[in-house]
């Protein structure tokens, strides 16, 4: 793994997890946008510059993360390697695994959420996800990790699309909101003053990039902000442990 290093404007140089001639899975910090919204500002894009590791051109983002949720990144170093990587995303192909600390338990240990979901604009003037007949279709497979006398539990998610904040969308509706979620969480997270981050990991990505290849498969080790609800926990004897 490589570490961070830093950039002029102060954004971090994201930890490479996985490296090869076509693809860099990087580890995307909690709190940093990936590219910069209509307004401008710093974003992880900026950094990119110094992942060319030779190549005349700096990688290309081949999917997004939201702003508030860490972990594994996915980036094209070249034309080639995005057309690839877009037909996996495209196809469903790419595994993605999540981590999520929520608030409530689920009524069953595994389960699928499949709530559509659209894009509605708000009276500020901004947008937000919502659950609706006419709204795209949205699948969510979710396993119960480890529950907690806090009533936190942790949750292991597969989105078998990629709608828009679809996990926090899905959870919130289903009674079990994402801890510190600020858009779609409880009242407490999202008081304006509320100091619990979205507990909401990138955990793993699994890419069939290679035809005659075992598929390459990375994890993303959780960021120290989130130990803590993890560590309440405790965990079911067949899931899997938090390194």
């Amino acid at each position: 793994m490589t570490k961070s290093r830093q950039t002029s404007d102060a954004v971090a140089v994201p930890d490479i997890l996985y490296r090869d001639g076509l693809i860099l899975v990087v580890n995307k910090p909690a709190g940093v946008p990936v590219h910069a919204g209509p307004s401008g500002g710093a974003s992880l894009e900026d950094t990119f510059d110094a992942l060319r590791f030779g190549l005349p051109k700096p990688p290309s983002l081949a999917h997004r993360l939201d702003r508030d949720t860490s972990g594994c990144l996915v980036l094209g170093r070249h034309a080639k390697a995005l057309r690839r990587l877009g037909k996996l995303f495209q196809e469903g192909r790419a595994k993605k695994t999540y981590w999520a600390i929520v608030r409530g338990l689920p009524p069953a240990e595994r389960g699928r959420i499949d709530f559509p979901l659209k894009k509605v604009s708000t009276k500020a003037g901004g947008w937000r996800m919502i659950v609706a007949p006419d709204g795209q279709e949205s699948i969510t497979d979710y396993m119960v990790m480890g529950t907690g006398e806090n009533g936190l539990s942790w949750l292991a998610l597969w989105p078998k699309t990629g709608r828009t904040h679809q996990i926090r969308v899905h959870c919130a509706q289903s009674g079990f909101p994402l801890y510190g979620d600020p858009w779609y969480g409880t009242a407490e997270d999202r008081l304006p003053d509320s100091e619990v981050p979205l507990h909401l990991h990138a955990r793993a990505i699994e890419l069939p990039i290679y035809p005659h290849k075992e598929p390459v498969r990375v994890e993303a080790p959780l960021p120290d902000f989130m130990r803590e609800a993890f560590d309440l926990c405790s965990a079911r004897p067949d899931a899997v442990q938090v390194d």
